[in-house]
This record gives structure tokens, C-alpha cells and sequence, in this order.
């Protein structure tokens, strides 16, 4: 059975080691983690001149790594072997080729450490070799987070570098970075460096050390859109359009569609508890009276109408009927549409 990533974390840190991982998944962030913890942590600096070795799929056949797995550590307790971006071995999937890992996986060498990192995609489960897996080595399905749950992760995140943040600011800091979670744990870093002791991440610490405005982003923009801040809204979009490379117009769109979406949901969901209801829309539900007012400033006619408005702006920014427009006067035509 498949182990979540931060349990397999967990042991690692206790210094519980197995023969065989196999990590993979849609989410290279999991993946990566663990790789590279092994990487670092599994043997003693000066051993792994002798007793690690880092290969790549593209580049290795699986008789190869598996010989290099089969291999005795040289005056050491156990060596490391590290097969990066897995998912490209030549013949994986292939009944030969799956039987050479699934011989090994019968029996593997102990004072060895064998480790796939199998990134973007999974293996077929219903073939033998994934059976084998599951029942022989660590196995990490390593999924995306969610965009409702990814505020939640970022709050545990932070928790886990000694620092706070409260369930506002993290949403904020994830409508404003998106769902890529390698990004959003690099942004971090840059501000963690800062700080010599536990800190509560506030809007200013991230504009500060992010660079992500406070007032004029993704977050801001959306909220003021659908409690039809006009004068606000405009402010911000004048600001985006000075900054066209911090803020591309195709992922604008599908943020203000993902929102009007929610507000859809909002609609067709009217006799919903706040528990359901934030369930449904994929929100803390902190943020349910924000939604709840939208809808009362959008009715469903006009929600309908603005799916229009957001898919007529996602043409012209691939060339169809743009008449020259840049994407700045794309997205202040689309708004202007929404809020009129």
C-alpha cells in the first residue's frame, strides 16, 4: 500500500532506511523531497564518492542500475543509488524490462538503498511489476495539491520551518504564486533566511521579501471583482498592465474564470450549510461570505453572461479576433464587461 509522502519523510529523519523506494506521481515536489533527502542524509558525506551513485533514466538501462544495486558497499555499512527521472528508462513498462526490477524486488541487496524518482506520471497499476512494488518497496503516489487545499499545505509548511501564518495570508500567498509548490517553497526559503527566530508570515513580510504587492494581486483583484470595487478593480488591473511579465494575461483568465465558477457553485448550491457549501467550492470557510456576497452582486444571468465575457478574452489572447489588442486591453475590456 502506498505511504504518504511525509510519513516516509518521518522515518527517514529517524534514520529508518528501506532496501527499495519508488516515488511517483503527478507532483515532483513529494518526489523530490525524499530523493533528495536520501541523497543528502543516507551515508556520511565522505563515504559517497564510493558508495553513491546518481543516475538518469534516459541514460540508464535497468540491467545497469540494477547491477550498480546489486554492488557491494566499499568499506561502509550500505551505499545509495538514485535513478533521477525514472519515468524515462529505456523499455519501463515492458514485460522484459519490468521483470528484471520485479527479480530484484524479490530479493534485494540490504546494504543497499535503491531509490526511482518516477516523476509526472504513474506506473500501470494493473501490471505486474506496480503489484510487486506495492508489496516489496516504500511506495510514494506522489498527487497534486489541490487549489482548495493548497492554503492548508502552505500553512503546515510553514509550521514545519518553525514560522506561522494565518489561513488568510496563506490563501493569499497561493492565489498569488499558483499551484506549483517547488515555487512557492523557493519563495519561502528567500524569506525564511530573513528571520533569526519564529515568526508569524504576515501580507508585509511576503510583499517584502516575495515581492508580491500587498494590494494590487490575484487575491485583491478577485475579491474586489466580486464585491464590485470598480474604482479598486481598476486600480489593480492599471497596475498589472505595468507589469505584463509578473502578471500574464492567459493564467489572469483562468483565475477570473475559476472564480466566477465558484460563484456558479454558489448559486446552485443556495440551500448548502456553510460546511457543504465551502466543501463544494473548494474554500476555507473563512472565505464563504466573501463567495455569498459575490453571488448576491452576480446574478447566475449575468455569471452566465461573464463565462462569455472570459472565454471571448481567452480567444483574443491566442490571436483569434484580437484586433491588434494587447493583452492589457483585453483584460480591461473583459472586466469592464464583467462589472457592467
Amino acid at each position: 500500500m502506498a505511504i504518504k509522502a511525509d510519513v516516509v519523510l518521518k522515518d527517514l529523519k529517524a534514520g529508518k532506511f528501506a532496501p527499495v523506494y519508488f516515488l511517483q506521481g503527478e507532483e515532483p515536489f513529494f518526489i523530490d523531497q525524499i530523493s533528495d533527502f536520501i541523497e543528502e542524509n543516507a551515508i556520511p558525506e565522505h563515504e559517497k564518492g564510493f558508495n553513491q551513485m546518481v543516475m538518469y533514466g534516459k541514460d540508464a538501462q535497468m540491467n545497469v542500475i540494477l547491477s550498480n544495486a546489486r554492488r557491494f558497499p566499499m568499506m561502509a555499512d550500505r551505499q545509495v543509488v538514485i535513478v533521477k527521472e525514472a519515468q524515462n528508462i529505456y523499455g519501463l513498462g515492458k514485460e522484459d524490462v519490468d521483470n528484471l526490477l520485479i527479480q530484484y524486488l524479490q530479493n534485494p541487496l540490504p546494504s543497499t538503498i535503491l531509490v526511482f524518482a518516477h516523476k509526472y506520471k504513474k506506473l500501470d497499476g494493473r501490471k505486474p511489476l506496480s503489484k510487486e512494488i506495492d508489496k516489496r518497496a516504500i511506495l510514494v503516489n506522489s498527487e497534486k495539491v489541490k487549489d482548495w487545499d493548497l492554503p492548508k499545505w502552505i500553512e503546515m509548511y510553514i509550521q514545519t520551518k518553525g514560522h506561522q501564518i494565518d489561513s488568510g495570508t496563506a490563501s493569499f500567498l497561493a492565489e498569488s504564486i499558483g499551484n506549483n509548490l517547488e515555487v512557492i517553497a523557493n519563495e519561502l526559503g528567500k524569506m525564511f533566511i530573513n528571520f533569526s527566530e519564529s515568526t508569524k508570515i504576515t501580507k508585509d513580510h511576503i510583499q517584502k521579501f516575495i515581492g508580491i504587492n500587498k494590494e494590487y494581486n490575484n487575491f485583491e483583484l478577485t475579491k474586489a471583482i466580486g464585491q464590485k470595487e470598480i474604482i479598486k478593480v481598476n486600480k489593480i488591473i492599471h497596475y498589472f498592465g505595468q507589469n505584463p511579465k509578473n502578471h500574464p494575461l492567459i493564467p489572469m483568465i483562468a483565475l477570473i474564470y475559476n472564480y466566477f465558477t465558484k460563484i456558479a457553485i454558489v448559486h446552485y448550491n443556495a440551500k448548502a450549510n456553510d460546511g457543504e457549501l465551502a466543501r463544494k467550492i473548494g474554500v476555507n470557510p473563512y472565505f464563504l461570505k466573501e463567495y455569498r456576497i459575490a453571488a448576491r452582486n452576480y446574478q447566475i444571468g449575468k455569471v452566465i453572461d461573464c463565462f462569455t465575457y472570459i472565454r471571448e478574452a481567452d480567444l483574443r489572447s491566442k490571436g483569434v479576433d484580437s484586433g491588434g489588442m494587447d493583452e492589457s486591453a483585453i483584460l480591461r475590456e473583459m472586466i469592464f464587461k464583467i462589472m457592467h
